[in-house]
C-alpha cells in the first residue's frame, strides 16, 4: 500500500480512490468488460463474413490485439494512474495529444453504456412486447449507477456474480452442443469453423480482422482502475493479458461448437437471432430463451456495468487535471468513488439511450472509431517513452511490438464505415478547439508536458 501510494505522489497525486483490488479482480473485470459470452449476439453477422471460418475469426482477433495488450501493460507499468489511454498519451507523450486521445475514448466509453442499454432494452422488448422499451432502459442505468457509486468493491462482487452467470450459461450451451454433436447433430467435428482451404485467401483474414478486432474491445478498461489495485504497477498489464487471453479462449470454443451444430450459415433467416436457432438444436425452447436472457442481462447490466465504472474514471482523472470541470473529480467521502462522474454518465447514456433507441447502429460506429482511435494513440506513447525518452534497447516490446500493433488498428481503421470516419473526425475538431480555449483563458491546469 505504501509503495503504490508513494507510486502515485510522484505523480503529483494523492491517493483518493480505495485500493481494493487484486490481480483476480481486474481479469474478472475486463472478461466482463468483453462479455465471455459476446458471440452469442452477433454470431451470425460474424459467421457470415468470415465464410463459417468463425473460430479462426477470433484467433485472428485475438492475437491482434495481444500487440495492443502489450502496449498497454506496459504504459500501465510506466504511469499506474487513472484515466487510461488519456494519463498515457498525457505523460508518455505530451499533454495536448493526452488530452485529445482522452477526448476520443470520451467518444467511446461515453457511448458504449448507452449502445448496450439500448440493445438490452430492445431484446427485452421481443420478450415482454406489452413493456415500453424507455422503462428497461431506465432501469438498467439506475441499478447499475447504485452499484457504482456503492464503491469499485461492490461493483468487483457484482461482476464475480455476473461472470459466474454468463460461464453457467455457456457451460450449458457447450455441453448440450457437444452431447448433440456426438449423437447426431450437425456433420460431425471438423476443422472447417477454423480452417476451410476452399475459402481461405488474404481477403478473407483482412476481413476478419476488421470483424474480430472489434469483438475484443473493452479490455483497455482494466486500465482505469490503476488507481484503485494493490499489488504493484505490474498488475494492470498481466490482467490484461490473461482477460484477454482467456476470453479469447472462449470466444473461439464456442463459436466452433456452435457453427458445427449448423454447418450451413446460410440457412439462418435472422442474422441477429442466428445463435439462438443453433441452442435451439441442441437445447430447444428452454435453451434458446436461456442464451436470449442471458445475453440480455450480460450486455444490459454486467458490461454496460463495467463500461460505467470506466468512463467515470477516465472523467476523474481529466477533471483533476483541469481539463475539465473540477466537479468531475468529486470523491465520495463514505464509498471512495468519483459519483459525480458516474452519476453524469447515467445521465448522458440516459438521454443518448433514448435519442438512439431505434438507431444502434449509429452508436456501435461511434464507438469503434473512439477506441481505436486511442489504440493508435498508445502505440505512439509506448515508442515515444520507452524508445525516444529512455533509449531503451528493448526493441521487442518497445518499438516492434507498438509498430505491429499500430499498423493492425490502422488497417481497421482504413475499413471503417465512412460515417464513423465523419463522425470521429468532428468530435476531434470539437475537442480540439475545446482545448485551445481551455488553454487560452485556464492556463493552470496540473499536468505539464515532460
Amino acid at each position: 500500500m505504501a509503495e503504490n501510494k508513494s507510486s502515485l505522489e510522484k505523480f503529483g497525486y494523492k491517493q483518493e480512490l480505495e485500493r481494493t483490488l487484486s490481480l483476480k479482480d481486474l481479469i474478472i473485470y475486463g472478461l466482463i468488460f468483453m462479455v465471455p459470452i459476446a458471440p452469442f449476439g452477433i454470431y451470425g453477422s460474424v459467421i457470415t463474413a468470415s465464410k463459417g471460418m468463425i473460430a479462426l475469426t477470433y484467433v485472428i482477433g485475438m492475437v491482434a490485439m495481444f500487440f495492443t495488450a502489450l502496449s498497454y501493460g506496459q504504459m500501465a507499468q510506466a504511469f499506474p494512474i487513472a484515466g487510461s489511454v488519456y494519463a498515457y498519451a498525457q505523460r508518455g507523450i505530451n499533454k495536448t495529444v493526452g488530452f485529445l486521445a482522452g477526448w476520443m475514448i470520451i467518444l467511446d466509453y461515453v457511448f458504449v453504456p448507452a449502445l448496450l442499454y439500448v440493445i438490452s432494452a430492445n431484446s427485452l422488448k421481443s420478450l415482454l412486447p406489452n413493456v415500453p422499451v424507455w422503462i428497461w432502459l431506465v432501469v438498467f442505468i439506475l441499478i447499475n449507477t447504485i452499484i457504482n457509486v456503492r464503491g469499485i468493491e461492490f461493483t468487483a462482487v457484482a461482476n464475480i456474480v455476473f461472470l459466474i452467470g454468463e460461464l453457467l450459461v455457456l457451460l450449458l450451451f457447450l455441453v448440450l452442443g457437444i452431447w448433440g454433436l456426438t449423437h447426431g447433430v450437425g456433420q460431425g467435428f471438423t476443422i472447417k469453423p477454423l480452417y476451410d482451404a476452399s475459402q481461405f485467401n488474404l481477403s478473407f483474414v483482412l476481413t476478419a480482422v476488421s470483424v474480430a478486432v472489434l469483438s475484443f474491445l473493452g479490455f483497455d478498461g482494466i486500465s482505469t482502475l490503476a488507481e484503485e489495485t494493490k499489488g504493484g504497477n505490474q498488475t494492470v498489464g498481466k490482467a490484461i493479458l490473461w482477460a484477454l487471453l482467456i476470453v479469447g479462449v472462449l470466444f473461439i470454443v464456442q463459436t466452433w461448437v456452435a457453427a458445427l451444430i449448423i454447418p450451413d450459415y446460410h440457412s439462418f433467416k435472422d442474422l441477429d437471432t442466428a445463435f439462438y436457432t443453433v441452442a435451439y438444436q441442441v437445447g430447444g425452447t428452454p435453451l434458446m430463451y436461456t442464451t436470449t436472457i442471458a445475453t440480455i442481462l450480460s450486455w444490459g447490466f454486467a458490461n454496460a456495468l463495467a463500461a460505467q465504472a470506466a468512463i467515470s474514471r477516465i472523467l476523474f482523472g481529466m477533471a483533476r487535471d483541469g481539463n475539465l470541470p473540477s466537479v468531475l473529480a468529486k470523491v465520495h467521502p463514505k464509498f471512495r468513488t468519483p459519483y459525480i462522474s458516474t452519476i453524469l454518465v447515467a445521465v448522458v447514456s440516459l438521454i443518448v439511450g433514448l435519442l438512439f433507441m431505434n438507431n444502434s447502429g449509429v452508436l456501435s460506429q461511434i464507438v469503434n472509431c473512439g477506441a481505436l482511435t486511442a489504440f493508435l494513440v498508445i502505440h505512439v506513447a509506448v515508442v515515444n517513452h520507452y524508445l525516444i525518452r529512455q533509449h531503451s534497447k528493448d526493441y521487442w516490446r518497445h518499438l516492434i511490438v507498438p509498430v505491429i500493433g499500430f499498423i493492425i488498428i490502422g488497417f481497421v481503421m482504413i475499413n471503417l464505415d465512412i460515417l464513423a470516419k465523419e463522425i470521429g473526425l468532428a468530435w476531434l475538431i470539437i475537442g480540439a478547439v475545446y482545448y485551445f480555449v481551455l488553454r487560452k483563458f485556464q492556463k493552470d491546469t496540473n499536468i505539464q508536458d515532460l
